[in-house]
């Protein structure tokens, strides 16, 4: 397979950025001027009109639609699901992704790099679905995207430093400047902090360290990445309890770690279904069997359900 030219990083910088962080985002960010670029803001504060990313392929679709066809794919890096579009409206990326379709369905699986711009849908209740539209993509071989993986841990590692200095600064321009925070990254940190509850940062920080052991061709081995539920949410159940005990035993099935994952993570909207597969992952369980039991859980058991699309709760008893 073969692409045009090296992947260009130009006008709007091309933030490097993990899938987790990205999905994680929640603040469409829009200039006031009619031809103002748009962003996303992260809960890290990475303000992204584009993005440089990397991932294996994991699905590819072909749509047609009275706009004309676009191209779906979906890319994993080690902290979860990418999704590129190429859209109707950039027909010159159409032979790439007609072929890069055409591998994908008869069976390749290979490394992709795209910068893509940043795009989100907004639905009635509030929810916020992110995914890029592709402005440039190639195949990339291991080493590059080890080279990836390395530039995107450290600017996260960055992007986290940053953020524990803003905790303890006055919420202000000039505080975080006398905090040390990079003046690139003040701006998105105010919106940022304006925007997002407190967090842990140690949950982007499991990200670098699965991304560099990636990169060093080390096995991941990280505990539950999802944050220990509220006292008083629906997820601190009998459910819970039984299964972090099994959880302490050593002795969890797929079926188990799959309801506790929902159980620490749900804060009243539910766990999308990428953070499910990634702590199966973790776990040792292959994609497709989590996605089984997955369906099992949902269509057979009953014990959880799909209350929006990719997004599960636990099924109330």
């Amino acid at each position: 397979m073969t692409f045009s030219s090296p992947i260009r990083v130009g006008r709007q910088s091309a933030v490097r950025v993990f899938a987790h962080e990205y999905r994680d985002a929640t603040l469409p960010e829009q200039g006031s001027g009619e031809y103002d670029p748009g962003y996303m803001v992260t809960r890290l504060g990475a303000k992204i009109n584009r993005a440089l990313i990397a991932g294996t392929i994991d699905s590819s679709e072909r749509r047609e639609s009275e706009s004309g066809q676009s191209f779906r794919f979906n890319l994993i890096d080690v902290t979860g699901t990418h999704r590129v579009e190429v859209s109707p409206f950039n027909p010159e990326l159409h032979p790439e992704a007609e072929e890069i379709h055409a591998r994908f369905e008869r069976g390749d699986r290979f490394i992709m790099m795209v910068v893509g711009k940043q795009r989100s849908f907004t639905t009635e209740d509030g929810g916020v679905f992110t995914s890029y539209n592709a402005q440039e993509m190639r195949e990339i071989d291991s080493q590059a995207y080890v080279e990836w993986l390395a530039e995107t841990a450290d600017a996260t590692l960055r992007r986290i430093d940053a953020y524990e200095k803003a905790l303890s600064s006055e919420q202000s321009i000039a505080g975080f400047r006398a905090a040390g925070i990079p003046e690139d990254l003040v701006d998105g940190m105010l919106l940022s902090r304006a925007h997002y509850p407190d967090f842990e940062s140690e949950v982007y920080m499991l990200d670098v360290l699965q991304a560099l052991n990636a990169a060093l061709g080390r096995s991941v081995e990280i505990v539950n990445r999802s944050p220990d539920p509220e006292p008083n949410s629906p997820a601190t159940n009998e459910t819970t309890a039984e299964v972090t005990e099994k959880r302490a035993e050593g002795d969890m099935s797929l079926e188990d770690v799959i309801i506790s994952t929902i159980a620490a993570g749900d804060r009243g909207e539910g766990v999308d279904y990428d953070a499910i597969i990634r702590e199966c992952s973790v776990h040792g369980h292959s994609r497709q069997d989590a996605e089984d039991a997955i369906d099992s859980l949902r269509a057979v058991g009953g014990r959880i359900s799909e209350h929006k699309f990719g997004w599960f709760k636990l099924t109330e008893v």
